[in-house]
């Protein structure tokens, strides 16, 4: 049952990073929220068939994962998903460069900050610099969001507001508690800690989807931006 619980939960993930990733590229030509959902599916997908298929170390899967895991832990849902919140938030406009730099910056990233994964930050100055920069990064986002789910409330959409607080603060403690706090009840695989990480993570996809998208329709009742069609003829 328990195996069960967190396939389902990573099933869940994954449909909400392509699902509404998918929608925030085709409804609003997001790309910076839209590829990013799409690589958080991407992370949940690959976690999915390297579970299945027992969970070796050695395996092309598990590295893939722990590069993904530091894509987005870093850069993807910190930095990305700022500017791409701004975009209703402050009227931003990301340009095609600034796309390719940030996606870039995480590549990067992650590329370097896997190889750290794994080793006991008790033990090891680099890995629990890397850790607490992991925490440090989630937090100052987590400000951001606190004042994107305030504008949600002034706008009226306060269900959605509370929601986005709620996933949010989850959010924060399992990035508080990923490297820091193992819970000592789960299991060596921390099995309940990743079923409460994916089904958090899918969560965050889904209600900031619809938050994103209740801001940018106040927006266009209010004149703030025009329509996608007037956009389309200028």
């Amino acid at each position: 049952m328990k195996d069960l619980i967190f396939l389902l939960a990573d099933l869940w993930m994954i449909f909400a990073g392509f699902v509404f990733g998918w929608k925030f590229i085709r409804n609003h030509s997001n790309y910076l929220l839209g590829l990013e959902w799409m690589i958080v599916a991407t992370s949940g997908s690959n976690f999915l068939l390297w579970s299945l298929l027992g969970g070796d170390e050695d395996s092309v899967f598990y590295d893939i994962a722990y590069f993904l895991d530091a894509f987005s832990r870093s850069v993807g849902i910190t930095l990305i998903l700022v500017l791409g919140l701004m975009v209703v938030t402050h009227r931003y406009k990301p340009t095609l460069a600034v796309d390719i730099g940030v996606f870039g910056l995480a590549v990067a990233a992650g590329l370097y900050l896997r190889h750290f994964h794994g080793e006991d930050i008790h033990a090891a100055p680099a890995a629990f610099y890397v850790a607490t920069f992991y925490v440090v990064v989630n937090l100052l986002t987590t400000l951001f969001l606190a004042y994107f789910a305030r504008r949600l409330w002034s706008i009226g959409s306060k269900r959605l507001a509370i929601w986005t607080g709620l996933v949010t603060a989850a959010a924060s403690i399992i990035a508080i508690t990923y490297d820091f706090f193992p819970l000592p009840f789960d299991d060596e695989q921390r099995t309940i800690f990743y079923t409460a990480a994916l089904a958090t993570w899918g969560t965050q996809g889904f209600v900031y989807y619809f938050a994103y998208r209740a801001l940018h329709a106040h927006n266009v009742a209010t004149g703030v931006e025009p329509t996608q069609e007037a956009s389309a003829k200028s």
